[in-house]
C-alpha cells in the first residue's frame, strides 16, 4: 500500500515541523533545475534504504517524504524503502511539478533538459536510425525500431523506463561527486 500526501498537506506539515525528511529522487541536474527548499537530493539509482533507516534510528523516527518530478520515481523509491523494512514512507502526490503549482517554496537553478524529454529524443533517434538503416543498409536494422517500440510498450505497462534509468546515469545528468545536495 502506497501512502501519499498532497502538496497542500505537505505545506501545512512543513509549517509546523521545519525538519521534515524530504528526499528528492530525481537526477542531480533535474534537482538543480528546481527543487523544494527543504528537500535533499538522493537520486533513485543511488538510493540506499538501509542508510536512510540507520539515520532514522539515530533519532526519534519520523516519516520520510519522497518526491520526484511527477510521482512515478517517488513511488518506486517508496517501494524500495518499504522493502528494506521502513514502513512510514510517504510519496508526495504530483511531485515537484505539483508543489511548484501549489506555491511551496522552491529554489531554481540552471534550466536543464528533463529526463523524460531525453528519453523521447533518444527513442525517436533510435527508431529513425533503425528505419533509415533498414531501408538503406539491411532489412535487419528494422529490428532496432521494433526493439525500441517494445521497450516503450513495456515502459508504459510497468511504469518503469529502462532507457530513463540508463540516461539518468549519464555524465550530463550528474553534478559533482556527491549524491547528497542541499
Amino acid at each position: 500500500m502506497s501512502q501519499t500526501i498532497t502538496p497542500q498537506e505537505l505545506r501545512q506539515l512543513q509549517a509546523s515541523n521545519p525538519h521534515l525528511e524530504v528526499i528528492d529522487v530525481r537526477t542531480p541536474v533535474e534537482y538543480q533545475d528546481v527543487h523544494l527548499e527543504f528537500a535533499r537530493n538522493i537520486p533513485l539509482d543511488r538510493l540506499d534504504p538501509r542508510a536512510l533507516i540507520a539515520a532514522q534510528a539515530a533519532h526519534t523516527p519520523q516519516p520520510i517524504y519522497v518526491i520526484c518530478k511527477s510521482g512515478s520515481r517517488g513511488k518506486m523509491a517508496c517501494d524500495k524503502i518499504r522493502a528494506a523494512g521502513f514502513e512510514h514512507v510517504i510519496n508526495i502526490e504530483g511531485g515537484t511539478e505539483a508543489c511548484v503549482s501549489a506555491g511551496l517554496p522552491v529554489k531554481r537553478g540552471k534550466r536543464a533538459m528533463s529526463l523524460e524529454r531525453q528519453v523521447r529524443i533518444a527513442a525517436g533517434a533510435l527508431v529513425l536510425t533503425g528505419a533509415v538503416l533498414g531501408l538503406t543498409v539491411h532489412l535487419y536494422w528494422i529490428g532496432l525500431s521494433a526493439f525500441v517500440g517494445a521497450g516503450l510498450i513495456f515502459a508504459g505497462i510497468t511504469d518503469t523506463c529502462g532507457m530513463g534509468m540508463i540516461l539518468a546515469r549519464m555524465p550530463w545528468n550528474q553534478m559533482g561527486s556527491s549524491c547528497s545536495v542541499r
